[in-house]
């Protein structure tokens, strides 16, 4: 848009006069850059959705039915969970190239990069359908596992970029929405597409119509992505955005940035505690099948829909955090709550996993509401604390912190699981919950993008 004054009036030709003569008298005027909102901003949105689904919808697909996969490959069941690790292990040494790369080169090409690895990784997984051919399905869940780099930093991101001040917290939350719609996808089918009980003829068959499935979904996303998702809108959405922009043209120290996150103590405590809270949901989710079949015999599908649940809870929940933020700006506070709420939930699903199935459905569902409710809440405070740092890179850094309690607390919950029970695993697990409480306490509210929206 342009900068230059225009007068009632007067045509074209005596405008670009008075253009020239003020320019003569006081220089060129700079260019003033309008901030503005675009309804396209939703067509982008729901395509990230997408894309985000159906790369997160098979980070669980294997491990969700654990039972029928070691039983058709031969193989343990310690290679089962890594299928689901190796989203976690691979994500620590490539978050800093990936954010990197999203910072540099926009929105646009991360997506497109981050959707052709989804959509090639899938297809490999076609090719796995064979009871000597794990390592090929390991080599699909690994390519598709790489491009989760660029989807997990991009919603905070993307919200900044195409969405205004009182909307970029519910946008991030869809974004975040699409994550938990695809590992719901991803609870719910295979143990519907594949009959645990079957021949091994009919568990081929079965695999095969769920791999090519996926892989045509992915293949949509891919041309969606390729003809419709664009890199910003011509005009920013905000105050803060532009001054984000401006900072990112003048600087462009993506090292710098990073030394300055690690130096916010505030930013610090808040990683801390996140990344505990998605750790351990990464635990639960992966080690789920384990867990409901050790109390409950031939509940495969039922451990498939109570991940379901739990997933279904926790986007209802982020959507309700989001419209919170947005309505009240209260970052410190509801990210306080939800994550006292998310201890209490684990508490009760500690000392009623034996109690019926039907109680299990219940305290799992409130458990997702407020665990995987805290995700968009993060990285909108996340934001708040370390403006005017791109959202992408202090996003990255908690989900590079995710990752690496999600190793380790798999780890270890596997391990106590085996070796002393569900109890004294889910224990521990309330254990670190409370110790990511006491970090969230002590995080100063300091939000620095509200202020600069007020400026």
């Amino acid at each position: 848009m342009s900068g230059y004054i225009r007068v009632n009036g007067l045509d074209n030709e005596s405008q670009a006069t008075m253009s020239s003569d003020v320019n003569m008298a006081v220089g060129k005027l700079p260019q003033i850059e309008v901030c503005k909102v675009y309804k396209y901003r939703w067509v982008v949105l729901a395509i990230f959705v997408l894309y985000s689904a159906s790369n997160s919808m098979q980070w669980i697909q294997y491990s969700i039915i654990a039972d029928v996969v070691v039983k058709y490959y031969g193989v343990s069941s310690t290679f089962v969970d890594w299928t689901s690790m190796i989203y976690m292990v691979l994500y620590i040494p490539f978050i800093f190239p990936g954010s990197y790369m999203l910072d540099k080169l926009g929105l646009r090409v991360a997506v497109l990069i981050g959707v052709t690895g989804t959509c090639i990784g899938t297809w490999i997984k076609v090719a796995s359908v064979a009871p000597d051919r794990f390592w090929v399905g390991f080599l699909g869940q690994t390519v598709i596992a790489l491009s989760q780099v660029f989807i997990l930093s991009v919603p905070a991101r993307l919200a900044a970029v195409w969405f205004g001040p009182n909307q970029v917290s519910s946008a991030c939350s869809i974004g975040v929405f699409g994550n938990q719609m695809g590992i719901a996808i991803g609870f719910l089918l295979p143990p519907i597409i594949v009959n645990g009980k079957g021949t091994p003829e009919s568990i081929e068959h079965d695999l095969y119509v769920m791999f090519i499935s996926f892989g045509i979904v992915t293949s949509v996303v891919l041309i969606l992505v390729l003809f419709l998702f664009k890199k910003q809108p011509p005009s920013p959405p905000s105050h803060a955005q532009k001054q984000t922009q401006a900072e990112e043209d003048n600087s462009n120290h993506f090292f710098k940035s990073i030394k300055r996150l690690l130096l916010n103590r505030s930013y610090m405590l808040l990683l801390m505690a996140y990344g505990i809270n998605v750790g351990i949901f990464y635990a639960i989710s992966t080690l789920l099948n384990q867990i409901i079949l050790k109390h409950y015999d031939d509940a495969a599908e039922d451990a498939g829909r109570i991940g379901l649940f739990i997933i279904l809870a926790g986007m209802v929940g982020s959507v309700v955090c989001g419209i919170v933020l947005d309505k009240f700006h209260r970052f410190k506070e509801t990210t306080l709550a939800v994550y006292s709420f998310s201890l209490i939930g684990m508490i009760v699903f500690t000392f009623t996993l034996d109690k019926g199935i039907e109680l299990v459905y219940i305290t799992s569902a409130f458990l997702g509401f407020f665990m995987t409710g805290l995700l968009p809440v993060g990285f909108e405070l996340a934001a708040e604390l370390t403006y005017p740092e791109p959202e992408g890179t202090s996003a990255g850094l908690l989900n590079a912190a995710c990752q690496t309690f999600g190793i380790a607390f798999t780890s270890l919950y596997s391990v106590v699981f085996n070796e002393l029970g569900d109890i004294w695993a889910n224990i521990i697990m309330c254990a670190m919950l409370l110790l990511g409480t006491i970090f969230t306490v002590c995080i100063q509210s300091d939000l620095k993008r509200q202020a600069a929206q007020t400026k």
